[in-house]
């Protein structure tokens, strides 16, 4: 809002802005005269929270000063809306941890948030709440400002990731593994092995941090393959159920990454180009930049996606997906060795550029396989350095040590940007082939399939969907097929007659 904005024109426009607000739930955030972001909250209902920051007969009855004072404050607001009221209490704590608003901050200082602290010193860990930092080798989230949907929120967390919340009592066993929950518990939270080993167990707890720090994308993308599995077994409740859970995590997810686009477009120009020359020390500003990751299931569907940046923006028509050919299993090095020589060998012999700057999402070891694959391929390698995600350092090639800029350099900021788009892109290519691969499962039931038939029908057909949409007689066109099996296939991919 322009900063001659009348005192009896700005309510109106709000007011306005509050009357077009979905009756749902959602993130809202307060901003100034300059568009700073003085506070964020969560509503259940976001037309009826945010309309009372407007309405003079509920302001009136407001008593505490800090909040009369950010009132008399607000400007404009945006609003983020999500599915339900423990999506919108992580995504508040996300920006408020992100922003660090005035206001939020002051509330803090009252010790009136909770944070969610997970303490590694302990051999179970436990995810307890707390109102203070007590120490800094915990891990802290938050914070959050509504105790109640967080409870209920960490509930279900229990349930999802088999973790302790603070009320649990494990018993160690005599052959040293623990046991979680008695008996009666175990029926409760029964979905996961009630008697594991303390790294069995550690997993699971950072897989929950993992879900609480908003970058939980494999959890997300095994909820799809399941959807997609119970969806092909026509199992339609189970799939639905799922299919509900990922959208949720969806809209946890997503809306703030496009928030935060929006506030720090301003970063994307020369300015953060150049600012990243300084801090890498490059000879000039990178103006073309190509960023790798490898995306997995637990080895199965490795892939890599190459992103590719044009002055600080997204240039799709150079991003580039790879399916690991030199190998079988889990080894990021020697993925991203392969990705990384297949792609500048390929530029090298069509005499193609290469980018001012390679960035490796993750740390010395990748870095050092991403030069490997320049000496096994005899080129000079470009700049390049390892965005390692921990701490958002930046690992050099050479003998300088690591870097960590601050999380407000814009340098830093559109490193993080092409990383999460590069993660974003082997994601979606894993997915892909994952419900391929899903989708073909379901010929494994039919009576007589073996693998070359199998092979038979998906080199004829190209995909199940196209299988399903071929009539009998298209079917006997495959070699092994005749018009009985044909016919029963047909009926076998279409129950429903």
């Amino acid at each position: 809002m322009p900063s001659n904005a009348t005192d009896s024109n700005e309510p109106l426009g709000l007011k306005g802005k509050v009357r077009r607000l979905p009756n749902k739930p959602g993130v809202y955030l307060m901003k100034d005269r300059l568009g700073r972001i003085l506070y964020v909250g969560k509503a259940k209902n976001l037309k009826k929270r945010v309309s009372s920051y407007f309405t003079p007969s509920r302001a009136a009855m407001i008593t505490q000063p800090k909040i009369r004072a950010l009132i008399g404050l607000i400007a404009d607001f945006d609003t983020i809306e999500v599915k339900s009221e423990p999506e919108a209490l992580l995504l508040e704590g996300r920006l408020i941890k992100q922003w660090k608003p005035k206001y939020n901050t002051d509330f803090i200082d009252d010790k009136r948030f909770l944070l969610v602290r997970v303490d590694p010193r302990e051999e179970l860990p436990r995810i307890r709440l707390t109102r203070i930092r007590k120490d800094s080798v915990s891990r802290y989230f938050g914070p959050f400002a509504h105790s109640g949907p967080l409870r209920k929120t960490l509930a279900q967390m229990r349930r999802q990731f088999g973790v302790l919340l603070a009320d649990s009592s494990p018993q160690k066993l005599p052959d040293g593994r623990w046991q979680l929950y008695d008996d009666i518990r175990q029926e409760i939270y029964g979905e996961h092995a009630n008697i594991v080993t303390a790294d069995e167990y550690r997993a699971r707890v950072d897989a929950a941090c993992t879900f609480l720090e908003g970058k939980s994308r494999e959890w997300l993308e095994i909820l799809r393959g399941e959807m997609l599995a119970a969806a092909g077994k026509h199992n339609f409740e189970k799939a639905a159920e799922l299919r509900d859970i990922v959208f949720a995590l969806e809209k946890t997810l997503q809306p703030a990454r496009r928030f935060e686009r929006e506030q720090s477009v301003i970063h994307t120009d020369a300015a953060a180009l150049a600012s990243l020359q300084s801090a890498l020390d490059l000879p000039a500003p990178p103006a073309h930049m190509e960023c790798f990751d490898i995306s997995h299931i637990s080895g199965t569907f490795v892939v890599a996606s190459c992103v590719h940046f044009t002055d600080g923006r997204p240039d799709k028509n150079n991003y580039r997906r790879f399916r690991i050919k030199s190998f079988m299993g889990n080894d990021d090095f020697r993925a991203m060795e392969e990705v990384v020589g297949r792609r500048y060998s390929r530029l090298h012999g069509e005499d193609r550029a290469f980018p001012n700057l390679i960035v490796i999402d993750g740390g010395r070891g990748q870095v050092a396989a991403a030069l490997k694959a320049f000496v096994a391929i005899d080129i000079e390698p470009p700049a390049i350095i390892g965005l390692a995600k921990k701490h958002e350092t930046i690992i050099f090639p050479d003998t300088r040590p690591p870097l960590n800029l601050p999380l407000t350099h814009p340098g830093l900021q559109l490193l993080q940007r092409m990383r999460d788009e590069a993660h974003r892109f082997a994601n979606t290519y894993n997915a892909d082939l994952r419900s391929k691969k899903i989708r073909e499962s379901v010929l494994d039931d039919f009576p007589g399939m073996g693998e070359v038939r199998r092979a038979a029908l998906m080199s004829h057909f190209g995909d199940i969907d196209k299988l399903r949409a071929a009539s009998v007689e298209r079917i006997t066109e495959v070699d092994g097929f005749g018009e009985k099996m044909a016919t029963d296939l047909w009926a076998f991919l279409h129950p429903e007659g």
